[in-house]
């Protein structure tokens, strides 16, 4: 997604969501030189965010749990195999095949989550 799409969809909606920004963010960490387009988007942008016309969501402020466990599981297993076989893995997709059977197990505090990590083992 473009910059300018990215501005234009903060503006109708009124708020800027952390995946939006963080594309925005490697957009412009990747882009050698950006166009004047794409400077008068950010400062559009910019100025919605300073009047108030767009708001920054928050980062989540939430894990699950679940999906690290998953995810640290599914990359160990994924190494195990290719390092025996000429198999090539893709981990997000076993990751995302176990979450969905799976349930979520979300915390907000560090003491949650380590309650957490004790009841999925």
């Amino acid at each position: 997604m473009s910059i300018e799409k990215i501005v234009e969809q903060a503006l109708q909606d009124g708020y800027l969501t952390p995946a939006m920004e963080a594309e925005v963010g490697r957009i412009c960490d990747n882009a050698s030189e950006l166009s004047i387009e794409e400077y008068m988007a950010l400062d559009r942008l910019m100025g919605a965010l300073l009047t108030g016309e767009v708001v920054a969501v928050p980062r989540k402020q939430f894990i699950n749990v679940m999906e690290e466990l998953v995810l640290t599981e599914a990359i160990a297993r994924v190494a195990e195999i290719e390092a025996t076989s000429e198999s090539s893995l893709d981990v997000g997709d076993i990751a995302a095949y176990a979450l969905n059977r799976l349930p979520p197990l979300y915390a907000t505090t560090e003491e949650g989550a380590n309650f957490q990590r004790e009841t999925a083992q």
